[in-house]
């Protein structure tokens, strides 16, 4: 599941809206994508550590395995998130995306 935290304020979000539409239809069968207004859920938004908008998190098998900030290409998020993917299926710490790490990793 890629979760997108986005405000109605925010430029950023609305022009990430059409990518995540397009990547949505193409991937319904493998991929949820939903999103979370952050001004109507501050407490879930706090509790999963967004500061800035728009930020997506990347969940697999309930875990997330990667985070990003900003708006960028159709292109390069889905290479992101593929790799992210693919890294987490590998198993080791030493594959996930480094703002993913714990402090004990």
């Amino acid at each position: 599941m890629l979760v997108k935290f986005t405000a109605d304020w925010c430029p950023g979000c609305r022009q990430l809206g059409p990518v995540l539409g397009a990547i949505a239809a193409e991937r319904a069968d493998r991929l949820k994508v939903v999103q979370l207004d952050a001004d109507h859920h501050p407490a879930t938004t706090a509790a999963h550590g967004v500061l800035a908008l728009p930020t997506l998190i990347l969940f697999d098998a309930g875990e997330p395995v990667l985070r990003l900030v900003g708006s960028r290409s159709r292109q390069r998020l889905l290479r992101e998130i593929d790799a992210a993917r693919e890294a987490h299926r590998e198993g080791g710490a030493a594959q996930k995306p480094p703002s993913m790490l714990t402090k004990r990793e």
